[in-house]
């Protein structure tokens, strides 16, 4: 069984971890401090806040929806900056820079996140007059839209000596290996180890653990914590340090809070993964949001995505629509086994039945997503005709998760005989989802003729168009080689842009994209 994690591209370019160094502290760096001995610049930060970055009353709202664009090429992005010394909107494609550069104003406020970006540091510096306009603008306008105030990072004294202390670490250069770190196996510990790798690899998953507060639910004991303990392992990967982990702790919390994966003997890496998103679930789980009614924790904010099911009735044509939650999406790469018992004299169907079987992740999500006749021994009620009825059924995505998950299930198990699936499934390294959104397959009608093997996919009508938010690009990849009964775990994993890395346990070792487009992938 395999597991291939992506994520959304964009993310890649609007998060990043940001130190805090020996001319970084709560009172700016030396130019901002240099300004402010010589004109106010709180009240022009605090202006800039309430109408262009937190928004606080409707006018600012239709203020910065009519004027906040770059002065330059008019357009609304990436990353528009004001600055902190004029009137003055660029973008950041080099428009905000120039400006910086004529007219030596070297203080700009990102207005999405309202930091200050300083052109000498190269770096967003930290004000603490700034954080606190900041934190009460962005309180406020929660409180006026009826959702729950933001969390804000406050960094502890040890935290801000070390960071101080280590300056080294402020940036990561091309051919560091910080992040990697082998993982001892434990005697059939390598569906834990592969599903760790791809976990501390994931961008988002990794600024948590390593910048967020995390209010532990066990305040007795501590050591309970699936959170505090993946906490500590982060920190540890992201130590420099490169000798080889055991993860005896970890692993003895996913014993104790899921008790179905207890055991010595080798787990599936797939079912230990959602126990493992769900024990993290539970362990840092936050308010519920007024607005979605959906969890507030680190979990749901990355993993969880929407799956819309439509069910129509054959008699009247009436559709029931259900929204549902999910972490992953597993998709099955078909009925192998039969087709493998049919005789020769069963050519005719075999071929048919082998035509079907997909051969690129495209062709699974095809099938995942086309409609199904349940058929007469499935009846569904049918509320409009009161009656039950024959019916389709049709899975969509409703909304996308920030990082997709996709399982193969490869293990098939039935009551001859359990055997694994190694058909290959050619996976992309980046992956458009638009095809599969609900408002793509139950708007546009495929060709009936058309093959689920095309290696490119479903085509979209012309009126279709790729939603760049629906862009995934690959970060994680797990394989398992051998059989059902023995077996071995690997991953590959994405360090920065374009750097990847075999890992077997203890061993990590350097790999190229081919290497892993080439993969068996689970």
């Amino acid at each position: 069984m395999q597991l291939s994690v992506a994520h959304r591209a964009l993310v890649l370019t609007s998060h990043g971890l940001i130190f805090v160094t020996k001319q970084m502290n709560e009172n700016g760096c030396p130019h901002l401090n240099d300004l402010k001995q010589n004109v106010d610049i709180v009240c022009p930060y605090a202006i800039i806040s309430k109408y262009f970055v937190t928004c606080t009353t409707p006018e600012a709202r239709f203020k910065k929806a009519t004027t906040c664009f770059c002065f330059v090429c008019k357009s609304y992005g990436p990353r528009l900056h004001s600055c902190l010394h004029c009137i003055y909107f660029g973008c950041f494609s080099g428009h905000i820079q120039e400006h910086a550069k004529l007219e030596k104003h070297y203080l700009a406020i990102d207005l999405i996140w309202g930091k200050v970006l300083c052109f000498q540091c190269r770096d967003y510096v930290h004000y603490k007059e700034f954080l606190e306009i900041d934190q009460t603008n962005r309180s406020k306008v929660a409180k006026q839209l009826g959702i729950n105030p933001p969390e804000f990072l406050h960094r502890s004294d040890k935290e801000v000596y070390l960071a101080q202390m280590n300056p080294e670490k402020r940036k990561i250069v091309g051919n560091s290996t910080i992040g990697l770190r082998g993982l001892i196996n434990l005697g059939n510990s390598c569906f834990m180890s592969c599903i760790v790798q791809a976990l501390t690899h994931t961008p988002l998953l990794t600024n948590y653990f390593l910048t967020e507060n995390h209010v532990c639910q066990f305040k007795e004991n501590s050591n309970m914590c699936l959170v505090c303990e993946l906490t500590r392992l982060y920190q540890e990967f992201y130590s420099g340090n490169t000798a080889p982990l055991t993860l005896d702790r970890l692993l003895h919390l996913i014993w104790t809070h899921a008790c179905h994966l207890a055991g010595y003997e080798q787990q599936d890496a797939h079912e230990f993964f959602m126990a493992t998103l769900d024990v993290l679930h539970r362990h840092c789980k936050g308010p519920v949001s007024v607005t979605t009614g959906t969890c507030d924790c680190i979990i749901d904010k990355i993993f969880t995505g929407r799956l819309q099911s439509d069910v129509v009735c054959q008699a009247c044509k009436g559709v029931s629509t259900t929204i549902d939650p999910f972490w992953d999406i597993s998709l099955d790469l078909g009925a192998s086994a039969l087709s493998s018992r049919m005789n020769q004299s069963d050519s005719v169907l075999q071929k048919q039945s082998l035509s079907n079987v997909p051969t690129t992740l495209l062709d699974c999500l095809e099938r995942f997503t086309q409609a199904e006749h349940l058929g007469p021994s499935a009846k569904i009620r049918c509320s409009q005709c009161d009656d039950y009825r024959e019916s389709t059924k049709q899975l969509t995505m409703k909304k996308l998760p920030i990082v997709a998950s996709f399982h193969l299930k490869r293990f098939e198990h039935s009551s001859c005989s359990d055997k694994k699936i190694s058909t290959f499934i050619a996976f992309p390294e980046k992956l458009d989802m638009t095809p599969f959104m609900f408002y793509s397959r139950n708007r546009t009608s495929y060709s009936s003729n058309s093959n689920i093997n095309n290696s490119n996919g479903p085509v979209c009508s012309s009126n279709q168009q790729a939603d760049s938010k629906n862009w995934y690009s690959l970060f994680a990849v797990v394989n398992h080689s051998g059989s059902l009964d023995a077996g071995h775990y690997t991953a590959f994993v994405r360090q920065r842009s374009n750097h990847w890395f075999k890992c077997d346990d203890h061993i990590i070792t350097k790999a190229n994209l081919q290497e892993v487009l080439d993969s068996e992938g689970t």
